[in-house]
């Protein structure tokens, strides 16, 4: 189990509940990974991350690594679905578009991870975010729940 500092509805602060996937002071290296990042924006993924320990990528391949969230749903941080919630430094680097999303409690699945996850860009990301406030019903929750199983199972842009 590992606890990482995540940033929810308001901007605040909480400790997300995760299986560790990463060796002991990977986020040390934050910065010395950043060259190698697959994707745009203030976000940080890289494929075949060599920070991963021996079972990291199948968790996260398989999203094993995000069901101890619900111990932060039912603690109140965290809803079901919402926005996934970002990283402090990340944050520091948004714009007023993607500050939006920390209106609205985060989530443990959401539209980004049943579009292809880390396989669209940090723009598309933040416009799927912004589609899921502007229209979200209960309804809309229960189909993104719905579509989050087959998405896991096929396991596009999860690494």
């Amino acid at each position: 189990m590992f606890l990482q500092t995540r940033v929810g509805k308001g901007g605040r602060t909480f400790r997300l509940f995760k299986f560790r996937t990463m060796d002991v002071g990977a986020h040390l290296l934050h910065d010395e990974m950043r060259p190698f990042n697959e994707v745009d924006g203030p976000v940080l993924k890289i494929r075949n991350d060599p920070r991963l320990h021996a079972l990291g990528s199948i968790l996260r391949r398989t999203s094993i690594d995000e069901l101890p969230n619900f111990i932060n749903v039912l603690r109140g941080e965290m809803s079901v679905v919402g926005p996934r919630p970002p990283l402090p430094c990340e944050v520091e680097h948004y714009d007023d578009h993607a500050m939006r999303r920390l209106t609205v409690k985060p989530g443990v699945t959401c539209l980004w991870q049943i579009n292809g996850r880390s396989n669209v860009t940090f723009e598309h990301w933040m416009q799927l975010d912004n589609e899921y406030i502007d229209t979200w019903t209960p309804m809309g929750d229960l189909g993104i729940i719905a579509r989050t199983i087959p998405a896991v199972i096929r396991g596009v842009g999860a690494h």
